[in-house]
């Protein structure tokens, strides 16, 4: 039977929806159509085929525990939707780097000991991962390159599902190592089935195929999971604002007044998102339009589909031995991918690639 061996770095929410996801789904029959995925058999592998092997924490609750309980240990607060069997994996302990802001540090729970690039790197090699997925918090400059290079070390691609630019890199330093390492990486920010960032952008779309002259659009997010609690300081988000304003903005031909991004953190929301979107502009006769949008959904299972498709392109990637940031895949999944294109033709474009009409 085909398998996938994957590691996570991060067992937040966003890890105990995929993992749910999996478990959900894993039954699905291939001619079926499933929500928030591209297709049940991804170039020749089931949701099934995805194997977890290891996964890497900071919080000391969750560390030494079973994978399939540390999903549901708090500050964790996905709902259930799927029942998770015992996966036979320890959480092994993270380095804390600056994956934990120090606003973070007693939400997180984290634990007083300290792990290494060399353990972190011999899970790795000890359970064959293939493909290692990064759950991050948002911030986490030193610690996203950090597992990039271990992943690059074990000799496993890399799903960089955060907002620091890796495969995006703009250098082209990271895309390069892991050329030439003969690995594939894929990223950056995950952009979810139906959230913000994809709404935003059909709306811009809309006004702009119509014939709309766009003035001014903002975006306003609010939550109360750990991800929006770490994002209340505000110097942790730079990578963030980049990544979602660049998801809009670069549909535009010019250049517009924008803001976009996290706004609030909101505890009670818990792991609900709400999104309040405005766009202006002027239609015929310049006369004024103006779109008011509300989104609301659970956070992390609105990533998951989507992350569950990446895993499966990764694997892809691997068996057709292709090196550095993919392309098709990643305009499609990312909000900051390496190059970016209209979302049909980003579609496409991953449909083609999946039959191999694209190399990359």
């Amino acid at each position: 039977m085909p398998e996938i061996r994957v590691a996570i770095v991060g067992v937040g929410n966003s890890a105990c929806a995929l993992i749910q996801g999996t478990q959900y789904y894993k039954d699905a029959k291939e001619e079926s159509s499933v929500p928030g995925l591209m297709h049940v058999n991804f170039g020749g592998y089931h949701i099934r085929d995805i194997k977890f092997v290891a996964a890497f924490e900071v919080n000391k609750d969750k560390i030494g525990k079973d994978l399939s309980e540390a999903i549901w240990i708090k500050p964790n607060c996905c709902e259930k939707f799927a029942d998770v069997p015992k996966l036979g994996v320890t959480v092994s302990p993270a380095p804390i780097l600056d994956g934990v802001a120090p606003h973070m540090r007693e939400t997180f729970n984290v634990y007083d000991g300290s792990a290494t690039k060399e353990s972190v790197v011999q899970v790795l090699k000890d359970t064959k991962t293939e493909v290692l997925v990064n759950y991050l918090p948002v911030g986490s400059h030193d610690a996203v390159r950090f597992y990039a290079q271990c992943a690059i070390d074990a000799g496993c691609a890399l799903v960089n599902c955060m907002p620091e630019f890796i495969a995006s890199d703009s250098s082209g330093e990271w895309p390069k190592k892991f050329e030439q390492a003969g690995l594939p990486v894929l990223g950056d920010d995950i952009k979810s089935q139906v959230g913000a960032t994809i709404l935003h952008r059909t709306l811009v779309r809309l006004c702009l195929d119509r014939g709309v002259i766009v003035d001014e659009t903002y975006q306003l997010n609010l939550g109360g999971d750990t991800d929006f609690l770490n994002m209340t300081v505000e110097e942790r988000l730079k990578t963030k604002r980049i990544s979602k304003t660049e998801a809009v903005t670069s549909l535009v031909p010019y250049e517009l007044p924008t803001r976009i991004g996290p706004s609030d953190y909101v505890h009670f929301l818990n792991n609900k998102k709400i999104c309040y979107l405005t766009l202006k502009g002027r239609k015929f006769g310049d006369r004024p339009i103006t779109i008011n949008a509300k989104l609301e959904v659970e956070d992390s299972p609105n990533s998951g589909g989507v992350v569950i498709d990446l895993i499966r392109a990764a694997k892809i990637a691997l068996d057709r031995k292709i090196k550095g940031s993919l392309l098709s895949m990643a305009s499609y999944a990312f909000k900051h991918p390496p190059i970016q294109v209209p979302d049909p033709q980003a579609r496409q474009w991953t449909e083609d690639w999946i039959e191999g009409k694209r190399e990359r």
